[in-house]
């Protein structure tokens, strides 16, 4: 089973939040990531929440690329 350290992806707000209710956050929940980038994202993609950003399927599609170029 795969774990994250939050404290390390996460503004201190959410921290201590269930995995559901970041799911659910804003995507201005990860840390480094500003209300104002959270606006571009929705402007952009429609992404609202920390979960539509994660099924963002360009982002799947950049990760294969990625894991393709590191198995070589």
């Amino acid at each position: 089973m795969a774990s994250i350290d939050l404290d390390k992806v996460l503004d201190k707000a959410w921290a201590d939040k269930s995995v559901p209710e970041v799911l659910a956050a804003p995507v201005s929940a990860l840390k480094g990531v500003s209300d104002r980038q959270g606006d571009l994202l929705k402007e952009a993609f429609g992404v609202v929440t920390v979960a539509d950003l994660a099924a963002l399927k360009y982002v799947g599609w950049a990760q294969a690329l990625a894991a393709l170029d590191s198995a070589k």
